[in-house]
């Protein structure tokens, strides 16, 4: 039951990428996230909602274009923490960017997110 929990607030937080508008992004964000979120990203510590906003709203900004995030993999849950692969590729296979976060969740939701970025290389797809 709790990685089904985890699967569906990591889906949503995954989702803000993918938004349809960044109008939504916001909505999208606080479906999945504690307002008092902490957000380990690759320029370090931030705190809340607005921050992990603003990283989204910057890598849906990519130059090359508006990019797809996708979940990868399954979520494996051994404890609290849950950890899954993801891949963001940007349109006509610009640049691709990999890697695995790890989040912590509370009351359903996320309230950690740990962002390990890996290799950022032409499409594979």
């Amino acid at each position: 039951m709790q990685e089904e929990t985890a699967r569906s607030a990591i889906d949503t937080f995954i989702s803000a990428f993918n938004a349809s508008d960044d109008g939504y992004v916001t909505a999208l964000l606080s479906q999945a996230l504690t307002s008092d979120v902490v957000f380990w990203g690759p320029l370090g510590r931030s705190e809340g909602i607005a921050e992990v906003e603003r990283f989204v709203l910057d890598i849906r900004r990519h130059p090359a274009g508006t990019g797809t995030m996708v979940r990868c993999s399954a979520v494996d849950m051994p404890d609290e923490w849950a950890r899954y692969q993801w891949v963001f590729t940007t349109p006509d296979g610009g640049p691709r960017l990999a890697g695995t976060d790890v989040v912590h969740l509370r009351r359903s939701l996320i309230d950690q997110v740990i962002v390990f970025a890996g290799e950022i290389g032409p499409s594979a797809f």
